[in-house]
């Protein structure tokens, strides 16, 4: 079904690269990377990451002291950022606070909290009183604190598909208004480094020693990163940019590895075009999920190498953030949108060979030239995958 275009009205990004639009475009410009050895935790990892400074200072306002966690943090931070706050508040205004949903992806939400009561337990097994908080240990504890902190009342939904989560979140918002159910939308991501997600990624032998070099010959796994994004979906005409399509498919094919031809990838992506009337060639640019692990790029570089033409320029933007994991789709989505509003397509940092595999679109450099459409690619573990398709100007 043809998806009736939407307008971004406000979004904003926090992540190791930069904190909000202009200082984000600011380190694309100067491909200057976000990621540092790795420093988490009392046993580190021998890797690097993509940290956002100084949350473990920085609690939440009074208000919201019962959401108080690593994660929400962050997602304070994001909501600050860019006047997005503040642009939500107006949406309110216009449209009522119940009929402004709240539709946010996460992997691990506060989980990071969850570990620290358990390396805290009192004698009796009961968590440090300071933890005992129940919202802070559950799925939904970001969507119910997102939603407190603009004062919303309307439908509220965690999406949590591993790395396409904050991705999907688009297309869940826009079933919703276009159903009705809602009249707007603030959509997002949060993920903050912890301890199950870096432990958990190093068992399965997928993190890199070194700063990742998605799509290199010599790349060997990925760099874990933070992050917190939003954006704010409306269908008042306006500047835009648009979300225009987007496409969704599961492979169901293995917990941790893509299917070896791409085919729910591509589904996701055929699906993205159709629904926004568009062909390969009219593409512009494409932000890549390009995590650095081995089959992962393989797949992906040969999806785009089969189906654009060589002037698209394509690349992924994990060598300034890292892997943000659930908040991975909106990093890519934000970032396509600067791409969109400022001409500036991100190339491909630290990586200098690419694959066999990759076709003249993945660039590792910089390129400043006009585009008008763009992809957004987030395919996440177990094979979830989700394509989001952006306009820079078109209108309803």
């Amino acid at each position: 079904m043809p998806v009736r275009p939407l307008r971004i009205s406000s979004y904003t990004l926090c992540s190791a690269a930069g904190e909000g639009r202009e200082r984000t475009l600011e380190a694309l410009r100067d491909r200057r990377s976000g990621l540092r050895p790795n420093d988490f935790g009392a046993n580190p990892l021998p890797t690097w990451i993509g940290r956002v400074p100084d949350l473990e200072h920085q609690p939440l306002p009074e208000p919201y002291a019962q959401w108080d966690c690593r994660n929400n943090r962050l997602a304070w931070r994001g909501l600050i950022c860019d006047g997005f706050r503040d642009a939500v508040l107006q949406a309110r205004d216009r449209h009522g606070a119940q009929r402004v949903a709240v539709v946010v992806g996460t992997s691990t939400s506060s989980i990071g909290a969850s570990e620290e009561a358990y390396c805290r337990l009192e004698a009796d097994g009961r968590y440090p009183p300071d933890l005992r908080r129940p919202i802070i240990h559950t799925p939904h504890s970001l969507g119910d604190f997102v939603q407190h902190a603009l004062g919303l009342s309307g439908i509220n939904v965690t999406v949590a598909t591993a790395c396409s989560s904050s991705a999907k979140v688009f297309a869940q918002a826009e079933r919703l208004m276009r159903s009705g159910l809602a009249d707007a939308a603030v959509v997002g991501g949060v993920d903050t480094l912890c301890g199950s997600v870096l432990f958990g990624f190093n068992s399965l032998e997928l993190v890199s020693p070194q700063p990742c070099r998605p799509f290199d010959v010599q790349r060997r796994g990925i760099n874990l990163g933070e992050a917190a994004g939003f954006a704010l979906l409306e269908r008042d005409a306006g500047p835009g940019p648009w979300l225009i399509g987007y496409g969704e498919s599961s492979d169901a094919h293995h917990m941790s590895t893509p299917h070896p031809e791409g085919l729910g990838a591509r589904a996701a992506l055929t699906d993205a075009l159709e629904r926004a009337g568009i062909a390969p060639r009219d593409i512009d640019y494409i932000n890549l999920h390009g995590t650095a692990s081995q089959k992962n790029d393989e797949v992906e570089a040969r999806l785009v190498a089969d189906l654009f033409p060589g002037s698209t320029v394509a690349s992924s933007i994990k060598g300034w953030t890292g892997h943000t994991l659930g908040a991975a789709g909106i990093v890519e989505a934000g970032i396509t949108l600067l791409a969109l509003e400022h001409g500036l397509l991100p190339g491909t940092l630290n990586s200098e060979s690419l694959d066999p595999a990759c076709g003249p679109q993945i660039r590792c450099e910089n390129t400043q030239r006009a585009a008008r459409r763009a992809l957004s690619f987030s395919f996440g573990f177990g094979g979830s995958n989700c394509v989001l398709a952006f306009s820079r100007d078109e209108s309803p």
